[in-house]
């Protein structure tokens, strides 16, 4: 398992347009890959699970991933973070 943990620190937080982002960029992956907040942990191919975290700017967020390709996954992540201007 590999993991890494980000400061969302976009004025919106994670709202629908970039979220959607992170869930296609780890869609192809057969990794378990997920987000973690708020006290709260949900499958990162899941926009709903996403978005029902409700993160907000200033949020350290944590992505997993656990599989054959998790080391990919988690790299399609950062860069899709990265590409959003979502945090660091």
């Amino acid at each position: 398992m590999v993991e890494k943990t980000f400061t969302i620190t976009h004025e919106a937080g994670l709202h629908a347009r970039p979220a959607t982002a992170l869930v296609n960029a780890v869609n192809s992956f057969t990794s378990d890959v997920n987000l973690e907040a708020n006290g709260r942990t949900v499958n990162l191919k899941s926009i709903m699970g996403v978005m029902s975290l409700g993160i907000s700017k200033g949020v350290q967020v944590k992505v997993s991933a656990n599989g054959s390709d998790e080391e990919a996954a988690l790299e399609a992540v950062e860069r899709a973070i990265k590409a959003e201007e979502l945090g660091v």
